[in-house]
């Protein structure tokens, strides 16, 4: 059986190493934090899946890998479903862009980038006007608050507490079935092909070894960094949103990604900084009261957490997956698209490794061109 080494426990770490379980692998995972850990940007981000939305500030690459990472949430996360016993909060009825009337202007605006991005086909099928009674339609909860916005319908959400649960259980099943083993509290300093190098010392040795460890690989890649992020989550029982919202603001586009129990992740902050440090308090401002601007009844919302996390992320914003010179294979700087393209990098990723270890078929969806993705 052949034996993978996987640094780092993130999503990309935990989604990779699911995946060549299933294929009849063996799996070792390693993080330099616990299972539990909130701390570090999968947990803390909102976990949207938003495609059209980003074309605002990515390209049609990054569209390109969300519109093929919807097609495999779906399944994968029903697969997820069958092996841990838990089921993960999906949803995928679309996004709804509004913006108060002052602010119309940079709502047009924020149309045109997504125009400039698309064919008009692919525009007239993605991105649709809509005035105040379709907002009320879509949601309630805005009647007649906003008078125009926008209806991107094909795209969806996850809760990626529920999801790291998921794979957490999933992922100790399989280890004790396949002899593999997750190494928590074990930071990797070094990586190499075939060897895994802790920061005790030890040396672990593989057949095959992945870097998944984020900004944790900054000195072994160029350019990474960390970018950071900043969310408010909240608890509002007595508020109803079925989809993410998006207010754009001339400054800033907040989303607010409504969560099982009433609970909404807020944020819009995105900081070309290494800070790993708390929330600043103009931040938690800037979030609170455009979150009470959306609607009034948030104002009674108790906050949950107020978090920071950084993004690793390249110069270029574009991941950075598949096997180096040196026969490491890496996944790395997802930026702030990670549940957005994840399943399509870990696909072409998984399907590489597969091809270089003659693993078997997982079962299931059809492997994905490893040459999609360069490193």
């Amino acid at each position: 059986m052949m034996h993978v080494g996987i640094a780092g426990a993130g999503l990309a770490g935990r989604l990779l190493a699911w995946r060549l379980l299933r294929r009849g692998a063996r799996v070792s995972l390693f993080d330099a934090a616990s299972r539990d850990d909130r701390g570090s940007a999968g947990p803390t981000a909102a976990a949207m899946l938003s495609p059209t939305a980003e074309l605002a500030v990515a390209d049609t690459r990054i569209h390109e890998l969300g519109q093929r990472s919807l097609g495999l949430w779906r399944p994968w996360l029903a697969q997820l479903q069958q092996e841990s016993g838990r089921s993960v909060y999906f949803r995928q009825e679309g996004t709804l862009v509004v913006a108060h009337a002052p602010d119309r202007n940079a709502l047009r605006h924020y149309a045109g980038l997504l125009r400039a991005q698309l064919a008009q086909a692919q525009f007239d099928a993605m991105v649709q006007a809509v005035d105040g009674a379709h907002i009320a339609a879509l949601e309630p909860l805005l009647a007649g608050r906003f008078d125009d916005g926008l209806f991107l319908p094909v795209e969806g959400q996850l809760a990626n507490d529920q999801l790291y649960e998921a794979l957490a259980a999933a992922l100790d099943a399989a280890l004790e079935r396949s002899g593999g083993a997750w190494h928590e509290g074990c930071p990797i300093d070094l990586v190499r092909a075939g060897e895994l190098l802790a920061r005790d010392g030890t040396r672990h040795a593989f057949d095959l070894t992945v870097d998944c460890r984020g900004i944790g690989a900054r000195g072994e890649i160029p350019g990474l960094h960390g970018v950071r992020g900043e969310v408010l989550t909240v608890h509002a029982p007595g508020v109803q949103l079925r989809r993410p919202v998006r207010l754009i603001h001339p400054r800033y586009a907040l989303y607010v990604a409504p969560r099982p129990g009433g609970r909404f992740v807020v944020g819009a902050t995105e900081l070309d900084s290494e800070d790993g440090g708390a929330i600043s308090l103009r931040s938690t401002l800037e979030l609170g009261s455009a979150l009470y601007s959306l609607h009034p009844e948030f104002g009674e919302a108790r906050v949950l957490r107020l978090a920071a996390a950084l993004r690793p992320a390249l110069p270029d914003r574009q991941p950075l997956a598949g096997a180096d010179a040196e026969g490491v294979w890496r996944i790395n700087g997802l930026f702030r698209h990670g549940y957005l393209i994840a399943p399509a990098v870990v696909a072409q990723v998984e399907a590489g490794i597969a091809c270089a270890l003659g693993l078997a078929a997982p079962g299931d969806a059809a492997d994905v061109d490893a040459a999609g993705l360069a490193a």
